[in-house]
């Protein structure tokens, strides 16, 4: 009679017809339940962020994403003759590893880094080989730079956006293209004049006003003083 009573009970606990994941849970209890559901969230959570931080090391300003933890910026020594070449052009600026770098502190400044961010990591992506990896970084990318819940968001059209969510489906080496130009633009017109006036640049260049564009100058007439008082050429 205890067997058979026994056996009633044990059906009573268990629904056969239910998965088996979910009977075993019922025999463990709610709490076991809930804690084991929030341990599993926790890991999928933290998987997800070290995914999206990926990128974010391939920079000197890539460790952190929020503003007010950012790392200790490099010493760079650059001689004021190597950094005054810079005013000459963007392309110089940008060709230039050291000149990148102190653009990328300037930026900093401005909490606008993600642009000089995402370019550099576009450019990266460009020498991607395995076609795994290309897929793998192309959503990397998307998921720290162009999603509207990118924790370093770049300010890209819509269409460009909705372009670029079609192309990683089966991207390419330039699939991020038409938006790397277009930040790339946006660097050199809006970023770009107000670094060459900044204190960072001011500072390498030894100067104490405005850099301006350096332009040769043609032969001029100059007065010298001299006792007969006449012009010469220099």
């Amino acid at each position: 009679m205890r067997i058979h009573l026994t056996a009633i009970t044990n059906e009573s606990r268990f629904n056969f017809s239910a998965p088996k994941e979910e009977a075993y849970f019922k025999m463990l209890g709610e709490d076991e339940l809930l804690a084991s559901r929030m341990k599993e969230n926790h890991f999928r959570n933290k998987d997800k962020k070290s995914r999206l931080s990926l990128l974010l090391t391939k920079s000197g300003s890539h460790e952190n994403v929020s503003p007010e933890k950012k790392p200790p910026a490099k010493t760079v020594h650059i001689a004021p003759d190597v950094a005054l070449r810079w005013s000459n052009s963007f392309e110089e600026l940008m060709n230039h590893s050291d000149g990148v770098e102190t653009f990328t502190q300037f930026l900093r400044t401005e909490f606008s880094e993600e642009n000089i961010e995402f370019w550099l990591a576009c450019e990266d992506f460009k020498t991607t080989e395995s076609a795994t990896k290309l897929l793998s970084n192309a959503k990397q990318i998307y998921a720290v730079f162009i999603d509207k819940e990118a924790p370093k968001e770049i300010n890209i059209d819509h269409t460009t956006k909705a372009d670029i969510e079609k192309n990683i489906l089966q991207p390419t080496h330039f699939c991020f293209d038409v938006a790397q130009d277009k930040i790339y633009g946006l660097m050199k017109r809006d970023c770009y004049p107000r670094f060459l006036t900044s204190d960072i640049y001011l500072t390498l260049t030894k100067r104490k006003g405005p850099v301006t564009m350096t332009r040769r100058r043609s032969r001029s007439f100059v007065f010298t003083k001299r006792a007969e008082g006449t012009a010469a050429w220099l």
